[in-house]
């Protein structure tokens, strides 16, 4: 008899994106209205005059987040406006969600009101509306999946492949500022578990504690964006990763690309953290993810429109494809770059 074990291939072989793929690869589209299946940030359906986006993300506990040091409210909060940022990424506008929990009956109900209340709050944030959803049992922990609903006219709808040669790469926001809030939490956490009567060290860390746990879809980019008429040429959210995303768009895009570290906006605040913990902010930015900034290519003659309008930044240039994905660093060499971000598949449990 054959040992079924002998063709088994492990999850982690794959990483996230490439178990996608592969799970993915047979699917055929059955209706003319299913214009963008899996593959972007949101599928796109023909609905008539405008185009439907939705999205779907699930957040599990043990994986995505700790409650030991996440409030239910802030919980909540993120589920909805990390779910929201992917209809942005489309260069939408989000109008509704629904919500799905799992969840163990060490949870309370006044528990589950606070992380509702959060959700709420997201909802209000960002006016859309909570329509509907399901709840059921968890044999341990929680689980939650938001589904964002939203519209974009056709001559507006952005997906990741269409980015050019010579088009310039700019990014929305600032970037490592949740991974390095992240590190400081399970820090503080390691410390904790070893002496109880520590008190947390997180005095001055209010930006990078706040981008890791309640983080802001960047609905003001696409605004800006739409008010001095550019229509990005590509678009994605940062959520794995400044490296990973720039690889999804080049690859999807048939290009390369080259960006510069000098260029990569980092905070100062993100900066003095990752040097008290011991982190290059660099590899925070390019490889930490949960960000949820919007990484886009925009065509040159654009560069005038962009330049001095703040929060926006041109960190690179789409080249050809055999040129591979560089970083030029600040002492002026040519660093590979490679996706290295969140794998949920991985040994790695955060960011």
């Amino acid at each position: 008899m054959t040992d079924p074990q002998e063709n088994r291939t492990e999850l982690e072989e794959f990483g996230e994106f490439g178990l996608i793929q592969h799970l993915t690869k047979p699917i055929k589209l059955h209706h003319k209205e299913s214009i963008k299946g899996v593959g972007d940030d949101a599928a796109v359906i023909d609905t008539g005059k405008e185009l439907t986006l939705v999205s779907t993300d699930m957040l599990t506990e043990g994986v995505h987040f700790d409650l030991m040091y996440v409030p239910l409210k802030h919980l909540g909060y993120k589920a909805v406006a990390v779910n929201l940022s992917d209809i942005y990424a489309m260069n939408g506008t989000p109008k509704q969600i629904t919500v799905s929990i799992a969840v163990s009956n060490r949870f309370s109900v006044e528990a589950l009101e606070e992380l509702y209340s959060g959700m709420l709050k997201a909802c209000e944030a960002y006016q859309v509306d909570l329509i509907g959803g399901d709840t059921t049992s968890s044999l341990s922990g929680l689980t939650i999946s938001v589904t964002a609903m939203g519209t974009v006219s056709k001559e507006k709808v952005t997906y990741r492949n269409g980015a050019k040669e010579n088009e310039l790469v700019c990014v929305s926001g600032d970037l490592g500022a949740a991974y390095v809030g992240l590190q400081l939490l399970e820090r503080e956490k390691q410390i904790f578990s070893d002496n109880s009567l520590v008190q947390p060290d997180l005095e001055g860390k209010d930006y990078v504690l706040e981008r890791q746990l309640k983080p802001e879809a960047r609905i003001q980019a696409v605004k800006v964006l739409d008010d001095v008429d550019i229509q990005p040429t590509a678009m994605i959210d940062v959520s794995d990763g400044l490296a990973s995303e720039l690889i999804h768009i080049t690859s999807q895009s048939g290009k390369g690309v080259q960006i510069y570290e000098d260029k990569i906006p980092i905070d100062p605040a993100t900066i003095m953290a990752a040097e008290e913990l011991g982190l290059d902010p660099t590899m925070a930015a390019l490889n930490g993810g949960e960000d949820y900034e919007l990484l886009f290519t925009i065509k040159p003659d654009d560069y005038d429109k962009i330049k001095d309008i703040e929060g926006l930044h041109v960190i690179g240039h789409i080249t050809d494809a055999n040129a591979g994905c560089h970083l030029v660093t600040k002492a002026g060499t040519l660093v590979s770059l490679k996706a290295q971000g969140w794998n949920a598949f991985g040994e790695r449990n955060e960011g």
